[in-house]
């Protein structure tokens, strides 16, 4: 007689006596006709250009990042909405606190701006410009030089 143990381990190496079977037999019947482009590396539809040790924007980890930790938080409102009621009020206002901190947490990341593709690029003073402005606003009529200085 099989414990629970048995069953499971007889069901494991039943999958994979499975998947080997069916890879061994896909091997036997699919043709080998490779070509150049058959052999190119793949890569969501698009050809391959360039270096595949390119540095990516950070932006996109920091939205990667800031959508798990809302995704995380947001799946634990799933539980919390089933069993809510048999908390009373307590249970509904740990919710409504959870909610709030969630929604502050986002609004702050909203107002930073890491939600946004693509920020303003931000550009240093320069002297010239400064200069300008400052003859505007005291009427001197000295020749300003527009070169960059910085």
């Amino acid at each position: 007689m099989l414990t629970e143990f048995g069953k499971i381990f007889i069901f494991i190496l039943t999958a994979i006596i499975f998947v080997v079977v069916a890879v061994f037999a896909a091997k036997l019947i699919r043709p080998a006709r490779p070509t150049k482009e058959k052999l190119l590396t793949y890569e969501c539809g698009e050809d391959v250009i360039g270096s595949p040790w390119v540095k990516f924007n950070i932006r996109f980890y920091v939205v990667a990042l800031i959508f798990l930790i809302f995704d995380v938080e947001v799946v634990l409102l799933i539980p919390w909405a089933l069993v809510y009621k048999g908390y009373g009020i307590g249970g509904f206002l740990v919710g409504g606190i959870f909610l709030f901190l969630l929604g502050l947490g986002m609004a702050y990341e909203w107002r930073k701006g890491d939600l946004e593709w693509a920020r303003p690029k931000v550009e240093p003073p320069l002297l010239n410009k400064i200069l300008i402005k400052e003859t505007a606003k005291g009427g001197i009529e000295e020749e300003v030089s527009t070169t960059e200085i910085g």
